[in-house]
Formats: C-alpha cells, structure tokens, sequence
C-alpha cells in the first residue's frame, strides 16, 4: 500500500478522526498513486494513523478507516450493514427478523410505524465513515451517487455489498454519478443499473413517507430522484399547516405541499420553474387527496414572490437550491439569501410563518441565521423564531466532521 507521510504536527486533526487530509499537510508521497487508489496515511514519525482514498485537489485523501482494512472483502459489507443498524434504530427499516449481516438482532417492533416510510438515506458520506459515497434507499431500489474518484472505482464492490446485506429485498442498484462524480479524472460516467432483480423494469416507483405518497423517478429526477433530508421537516409543516393558505416556493415534486394539502390547508399553492417537477407534482397530489383547493405555476420563484400581493398567504416554505457550492460564491450566496427571505417576511400575512432553508454546505448555520436576521431587519417586521431545523436522522453527521451539518432552516413567527 502507498504510505503518505504527514508533515510534523499536522497529523491532530486525523487523531480527532477527522475524515479529511489536506494536500498542504502531506510531507511525502512513498509510491505513485493513481487517483482513488487506497493509501496509508502515517505520521512523521511513521505511525499508521488512517488509509483512504486517495485524490487530487485540496483534499488529497478521504479516510475509510482509522484501523480496519478497507481491501478486505468484508470491509463494504460491513460498513453497509453499520449504516442500516443505525437506520434500524431511529425506524426506518425492518425485514421482519431483523437478522442483517453484521448486524445484531433487532426486534420487528423497533422499526413498526402506524405511518409508514420505506425509503430513506443508507449512506451518508462522512457521515457514515464512508466520505464521498451517497445511497438513497427507494423501497428496495438503491440509487448511488459517488463524489470521488475512489468511491466511482469501487461502485461494483458496494453492488456487491448491497446484495449481500439486503438479500432477496434488494431489487435494483443504480448509478447515478455522473453529475457528482469528477468529471477531469477520465472516468466513464454513463448512469445506468449495476444490478436489476429478475423481472425488475422500472425507472420510478411510489414510496412512503409517513404515510404520504410520492412517485419517485432515479433516472431523470434531481439528485436521486427525491429530497429525503427534509423529511422531518415536511412533517413539521403539517403540523402547522391546517387552515392556513400555503406558499410552496421551489417545490420541486411538492414534499412540503403534500404535507400541507393532507393536513388539512385551505390553500396550497406551489411554485417551481421546472416543468417536469411541476408534472410530478400534480401526480403526488393526485396519489394523496381526492379533493383539495391548490395552484401550480411552473415560474420562477422569486419572480412569482415579488409579484404577489401582501398578506395572501399565512404559511410560506422557501427552499431554494444551494446558492453557493464553494466558497468563491459565497458573498453573492449570502445577498441572494437576504433579497429572497426579506421578501418572503415582507409579503407572509400578519401572524404568520415562514420555513426558510439553505442547503449550502459552505454557508453554516450561524452564518445564516445572521443573514436572516438582516433580511427582517430590512422590512421592519417584528419576527420570532419558533423553531430551528436541520437535515434528518438518516443523515447523520459525525460528530468528527461538523462540516456534514449542510442542511439548516428556521421556523420564524412574522407579526
């Protein structure tokens, strides 16, 4: 295995199991690695410390493993099944036995729910130890998405994986890295399946999130075919949303408008500049009420936000895409937030509430917090924050890589 030798004093960060070693901290390179190939990470005084990933850029290698071996055959097993206990243990999986490969039993009753969910996020990056792999789990369709060199050469070993932890439930795997993975390193990035169960043809299905139902599309939809981070912030706003005139700003397939239409609003309305996800939808809205009051305009959300009038709706949810995927874009990210939520405070009635979101891993949740609260300074509003929300348990962060905290939001309170 190639050894990479840290400088002198830079090895603090991997004994805090940080998932990260920087290209600014390597002393020496023992061997010529090839981008994604396992290396050994050692100290200057030649301590073994972490092997991972190696990779060209900023982060010059992503840790798998501060102690076991990630060439063994069972390494992706067992991560896979880590990842699914913990799944198991906040409710989100069952297989009746519980009996999981290097999984401890678990009884039925831990994940039983009265309001069903059957898809959710199994591998969450760093946050699962396994940095630059993403799988959403569709109700036995696994959609994968590697963001490193590394993770995209070992797709067919996690397939693998996939098939030994989930068995005979497991009916599809599918690639979808090839608007994640990095496009100058020479790799092939064509999507399409690395597994199909016999008979399997499907490119979407319909899942359940608490009960609610949404068609989910892997192969043409955005990221994996759906937003499984605001899970429970979705249910939060049913919560609220009963009697009240609903703003769905940026919808994509409606998850916030679901909620509110099948809690009981008097009014959703949502808005996305996407004709395709506005088609979706008007499907998930179809699947889920039999009668409802809503509007869908396929328009560009703030547009449409500027435009209407004060006090029309009493409950608005802004979500926006990431404003800044680095750091270079993160002042004109910052003005963007401002402009949109100080509308959005401006134009909500009187009593009412506003869900705001970044999902901006560069902008953290200090950073927008404070540029909320210039937005309702600017429009002279008395405003309380009520809640503050982030991304679901089935994206966990570790503790490790605070840098995994990439989704926050505010539930604020507008006199």
């Amino acid at each position: 295995m190639v050894k990479v030798i840290l400088k002198h004093g830079r090895d603090e960060s991997l004994r805090r199991f940080h998932p990260w070693v920087f290209s600014g901290a390597v002393a020496q390179v023992q061997g010529s690695p090839a981008e994604g190939d396992i290396v050994g990470v050692y100290s200057a005084e030649g301590q073994f410390l972490a092997s991972g990933h190696w990779q060209i850029g900023s982060i010059a290698v992503r840790i798998l493993s501060f102690d076991a071996d990630p060439t063994a055959p069972e390494f992706w097993t067992d991560s896979i099944a880590r990842a699914l206990q913990a799944r198991i243990a906040v409710g989100l999986y069952a297989d009746g036995s519980g009996q999981l490969p290097g999984v401890a039993r678990f009884p039925e009753a831990v994940a039983a729910s009265d309001q069903p969910t059957n898809c959710f996020r199994l591998i969450h990056g760093e946050g699962d130890g396994l940095p630059g792999l993403i799988i959403d789990w569709y109700d036995g369709v696994c959609v994968l998405q590697a963001h490193s060199v590394g993770m995209f050469r070992a797709k067919m070993q996690i397939c693998e994986a996939l098939k030994a932890v989930f068995g005979e439930r497991l009916k599809a795997v599918y690639d979808k890295s090839s608007g994640t993975a990095p496009f100058k390193a020479g790799l092939e990035l064509i999507d399409g399946y690395l597994f199909k169960a016999p008979g399997f043809e499907a490119s979407e299905t319909v899942v359940l999130e608490n009960g609610r139902k949404f068609l989910v599309n892997w192969e043409e939809g955005q990221k994996t075919g759906f937003f499984l981070d605001q899970r429970d912030n979705r249910a939060l706003v049913g919560k609220y949303a009963a009697g009240r005139r609903v703003l769905n700003l940026f919808c994509y397939t409606g998850g916030f408008s679901i909620y509110a239409l099948t809690a009981g609003a008097v009014q959703v309305d949502s808005v996305d500049s996407s004709a395709r996800a506005m088609d979706m939808v008007e499907r998930n809205i179809k699947l889920n009420v039999d009668e409802a009051t809503y509007t869908n305009y396929c328009e560009d959300a703030i547009e449409f936000l500027r435009k209407i009038p004060e006090g029309k709706y009493d409950l608005m949810i802004v979500d926006p895409p990431a404003f800044a995927k680095h750091r270079g874009a993160l002042k004109n990210a910052l003005r963007a937030y401002q402009r949109l939520n100080a509308a959005a405070i401006a134009k909500v009635a009187p009593g009412g509430l506003v869900f705001t979101f970044s999902c901006s891993q560069v902008v953290d949740k200090i950073t927008f917090a404070n540029t909320v609260f210039s937005a309702a300074a600017q429009t002279g509003r008395s405003v309380r924050i009520l809640d503050r929300l982030c991304q679901g348990a089935d994206h966990p962060v570790s503790i490790y890589h605070p840098e995994g905290e990439y989704l926050k939001g505010l539930l604020l309170y507008v006199e």
